[in-house]
């Protein structure tokens, strides 16, 4: 630090010097030359000043002008405070309004099993975790019990029950996956529902983006619980239609039962 003072002082001396020889050469000067140098120094100013204030200051001030015109037409017209603060309040009155409402919705237990092993299989396919539907196959073979064994059950009997088995299961996985992502879904609408309170003006077209990305991802979700339930009722079709097709061959072979005994001499 002093060695920085000193070079500084040292700076200031050598310029202290440099000037105090500039005014003793410009006294050393005949009168006439430094009467001439400081008209010139005096019209080259006055020049100086004159396009400042008139060719450069004339633009400057357009500018200025132009800025001034565009920025209140923005805050009147393109994005106009008024507006913008009504939009503000009127979010922020909604979310106050039905904020409370809806967290104590969300927040009521529907689990209706009493018993231990319906309890902890409704506890496992209402948790909306993705990573608790390991925990759905053992507490679906523990509540429904497994396909019997082949010499307990006819084969059809076997296979109808196994598909059942198998729809009923796909069917609970997607629920768990759905309620997951309905909790992500709630997450993002709060966040947009936040941004949007607080928004700065011209940010609108983002956030509609965000909720218009949303709003495809939720559409695409619904089609998969959508595809689900119809592969249930297809899976419910096609069991009935399989009971059909059984009892007209029951009744076939009871026919032609009935017609040997008829035809028995």
């Amino acid at each position: 630090m002093n060695k920085s003072n000193g070079i500084l002082k040292g700076k200031m001396t050598n310029a202290r010097r440099a000037l105090f020889i500039a005014v003793l050469a410009l006294c050393l000067f005949p009168s006439t030359a430094r009467a001439a140098g400081l008209s010139d120094i005096l019209s080259l100013l006055t020049t100086i000043t004159s396009t400042l204030q008139n060719a450069i200051g004339g633009v400057l001030s357009g500018i200025q002008t132009l800025n001034s015109t565009v920025n209140n037409f923005r805050q009147q017209i393109v994005w106009p405070a008024t507006a913008i603060n009504q939009a503000k309040t009127f979010v922020s009155s909604t979310r106050a309004h039905y904020g409370s409402l809806m967290s104590q919705i969300l927040a009521i237990r529907i689990n209706s099993a009493t018993l231990p092993d319906p309890s902890q299989l409704e506890s496992a396919f209402r948790s909306g975790q993705a990573a608790n539907i390991g925990q759905l196959q053992t507490g679906y073979t523990k509540l429904y019990l497994q396909v019997p064994q082949a010499t307990d059950a006819k084969p059809l009997q076997r296979n109808l029950m196994d598909m059942d088995d198998a729809l009923a299961m796909g069917a609970l996985k997607t629920t768990v996956v759905s309620d997951q992502t309905t909790q992500g879904m709630l997450a993002l609408a709060d966040s947009l529902e936040d941004q949007s309170a607080t928004a700065a003006p011209g940010s609108g077209p983002m956030l509609t983006a965000q909720a218009q990305v949303a709003s495809l991802e939720t559409q695409a979700y619904m089609a998969k619980v959508l595809a689900a339930e119809l592969r249930q009722e297809a899976g419910k079709l096609a069991h009935q239609n399989t009971l059909l097709k059984q009892s007209a061959t029951a009744t076939h072979n009871l026919q032609n039962q009935i017609q040997q005994v008829l035809t028995h001499p």
